[in-house]
């Protein structure tokens, strides 16, 4: 019952067996192996390399939109506070035009009734020169020997007269 004796002979082709095939796996199949594995690792590197100019892409990118949104902001605002000016001008534009129109209908108003004014007077004064010549004809006609009876006739005649 010998079940470890080590037969050399066996151990010896197995041996001889494992470094055929060694050999003939270093020499046929090892460098495939190896370049195969080799270009999985570049590529794999690759892959990496674009992934990560990828993302600094996208990290530019994004950059790029939040400056483009900053200046995008500015430029609204600039447009709101350029209208709101513009606005606020032509409201006082718009204000001090019809202050000017307004001063200028008060001052025909006031050109105007200063006119009739002058105008009335101008007539008062007509009928006041002609009332006065119609009383001085009706005296001188009448030649009233006394002052008193002169001054009687004027206040009557006054009195008797309408002014228009």
């Amino acid at each position: 019952m010998d079940l470890i004796t080590p037969d050399f002979g066996l151990f010896f082709w197995q041996t001889i067996v494992f470094l055929v095939l060694l050999l003939l796996m270093a020499k046929f199949a090892w460098k495939p192996i190896l370049n195969s594995v080799r270009n999985r690792e570049e590529s794999i590197n690759d892959a990496l390399a674009s992934a990560e100019k990828a993302r600094k892409e996208m990290q530019n990118l994004q950059a790029d939109n939040e400056q483009l949104l900053k200046e995008a902001r500015a430029e609204r605002d600039a447009i709101l506070k350029e209208a709101r000016e513009l606005k606020e001008k032509t409201i006082a534009s718009a204000t001090e035009e019809a202050k000017a129109k307004a001063d200028r209908v008060v001052a025909d108003a006031k050109k105007s009734i200063e006119l009739e004014k002058q105008s009335a007077m101008a007539e008062l004064k007509n009928q006041v020169a002609e009332l006065s010549v119609e009383i001085a004809e009706k005296v001188v006609r009448k030649e009233l020997s006394s002052k008193e009876e002169q001054h009687q006739m004027i206040e009557k005649m006054l009195g008797d007269a309408k002014l228009n």
